[in-house]
């Protein structure tokens, strides 16, 4: 048993690792979510609003962002029509927990694991603003492709890049790579 806890002891530490800052982080963000009342939009989905219309503003579009009057999230509307909404997890948070505990499991130095984990979350989630506010365009101008941009492309897209900056990581910084 101990020869093998030896041979493992890296997969076995990655894997602890992993698994102690998910739950952890999600935990964390669990107890954030729980203190807002369930007809509320939490603050980081509401800065997310806020910022995916200051975006389209700044290439002139007519956008408003506002609180539903019948649930927990914002909505979208373009040329004074309702596109789409934006619920909690449309934030990214998620996603940024994901890379987080990829990156702390594979950790390098202290500054560069830091330094990487916060140019990360502030990519993930300019890019996640970049991928509403074109998401918005989109389904105005073909609603039919409703399935291919929110469940297929975009998707795609969010999670293909936290799998490049994964592989960045593990090859340019972290303490394997060469």
């Amino acid at each position: 048993m101990k020869k093998y806890l030896a041979q493992f002891k890296p997969f076995l530490i990655f894997i602890g690792t992993f698994f102690a800052a998910y739950i952890a982080l999600t935990l964390l963000y669990k107890f954030y979510l729980n203190s807002f009342k369930a007809d509320e939009v939490d603050g980081i989905t509401n800065l997310v609003g806020r910022n995916v219309e200051q975006l389209l503003h700044a290439f002139n579009f007519d956008i408003k962002v506002q609180k539903s009057l019948s649930g927990s999230w914002l909505e979208v509307l373009y040329n004074n029509y309702y596109i789409v909404r934006i619920i909690e997890g449309c934030n990214a948070v998620s996603v940024i927990i994901l890379f987080i505990a990829f990156v702390l499991a594979f950790s390098g130095k202290f500054k560069v694991t830091l330094y990487y984990i916060l140019f990360g979350i502030v990519f993930i989630y300019l890019l996640n603003i970049a991928r509403i506010a074109l998401l918005t365009i989109l389904l105005f101008h073909f609603p039919e492709k409703n399935h291919l941009l929110h469940g297929v492309l975009f998707p795609l897209i969010i999670y293909g890049t936290v799998f490049i900056l994964w592989i960045i990581w593990v090859n340019k910084f972290s303490k394997y790579a060469k």
